[in-house]
């Protein structure tokens, strides 16, 4: 494992790795079979996104690298290999933590330079993951934000976020807070083999109906609709139904992304799991990451009206167009995201 970069006194932003110097421990623990924690000292907390990223968002926090969710479609797998980990089995089971996330990130809140610009979590992998049950670094994270006056987001697929509800509603008093829960799979058996370390579907659902409960605007993530899976019409309009009844106010949807290494993963399992669809999807991607044009317009034709009949529509930034791809743009986007 490389472990360059990760000091107390280096960036820890594009290209964070692991270092000697802030590395802390390894944990292995009988509550989390086959995981493996690797404890570093980080020196930053908040990551600037670049000016052209066409995102709502310029700055995000990551408490943690690789993600026990599991997900094979993560496209943020391809960051492990930064760490000479493998974007595989390593990104489901090798999880970085930064220990001192918290104390860091109230450090970097309170200096002069910094002008409460809101911040985005859960934009790489989830701060809720099972690994937050051990370690508990959002609420300290919340806190900083919150006594800051620093506006945040939150994105996860976690149910463990229930346990923060009575301090994000404090939170949210204070400064704006936004919260989305990622629910793109109702049927249970395709849960299991697509997102195997995610709580299941029904679970998430029932976050969304306590957060609703508790006073929040819930918007949920449809993504990624996997194609020629979860693109049926009976699929979207019993889940999109499912998020209504739990008091969402909104979704958002698109088709599933296959960029670096997130792409031989998923093939893989695709090939195992559903080997008639390989033909369809090397049409469908061709050698890229994303969907055809074509496949984007179906795809939002048949995803508008039932947003409309279910009352799931508002008015939100769009995802950006695929541009062309290259090797370097890539790898410089999912470095960022680290």
């Amino acid at each position: 494992m490389r472990w360059q970069s990760q000091t107390l006194d280096a960036d820890d932003g594009a290209l964070p790795g692991l270092d000697r110097a802030g590395f802390v421990r390894t944990v292995q623990t009988p509550e989390f079979e086959g995981v493996t924690f690797h404890e570093v000292l980080c020196k930053s907390a908040l990551n600037k996104m670049p000016e052209d990223a066409s995102l709502p968002f310029h700055w995000t926090i990551n408490p943690m690298r690789g993600c026990s969710h599991a997900c094979r479609y993560c496209f943020a797998r391809g960051t492990h290999e930064y760490l000479d980990l493998d974007a595989g089995n390593d990104f489901d089971s090798q999880i970085v933590v930064k220990t001192n996330i918290a104390a860091v990130l109230r450090k970097e809140l309170g200096k002069r330079s910094w002008h409460r610009e809101p911040v985005a979590l859960g934009t790489n992998t989830d701060p809720y993951q099972r690994a937050e049950g051990r370690y508990r670094l959002m609420p300290g994270i919340i806190r900083a934000l919150t006594d800051s006056g620093t506006p945040f987001s939150i994105l996860t697929k976690g149910t463990l976020l229930r346990r923060d509800l009575p301090i994000l509603t404090l939170a949210a008093r204070q400064v704006r807070v936004s919260v989305a829960v990622s629910i793109a799979i109702l049927d249970i058996d395709l849960h299991r083999s697509l997102e195997s370390g995610t709580p299941a579907p029904k679970a998430r659902l029932e976050l969304v109906r306590a957060l609703a409960d508790a006073g929040f605007e819930v918007n949920v993530m449809v993504a990624p609709i996997i194609p020629y899976l979860t693109d049926g019409h009976a699929h979207l309009d019993e889940l999109f139904g499912a998020i209504a009844t739990a008091g969402a106010a909104s979704v958002v949807a698109f088709p599933m992304h296959l960029r670096g290494s997130t792409r031989g993963w998923f093939l893989g399992w695709l090939a195992e799991a559903h080997p008639a669809l390989l033909r369809r999807y090397r049409q469908l991607y061709g050698r890229g990451a994303y969907v055809t044009p074509e496949y984007t317009t179906w795809l939002r034709g048949r995803t508008q009206p039932l947003l409309e009949r279910h009352g799931l529509t508002r008015q939100l930034p769009q995802e950006p167009e695929p541009r062309p791809e290259s090797p370097r743009v890539a790898d410089r986007q999912l470095a960022l995201f680290a």
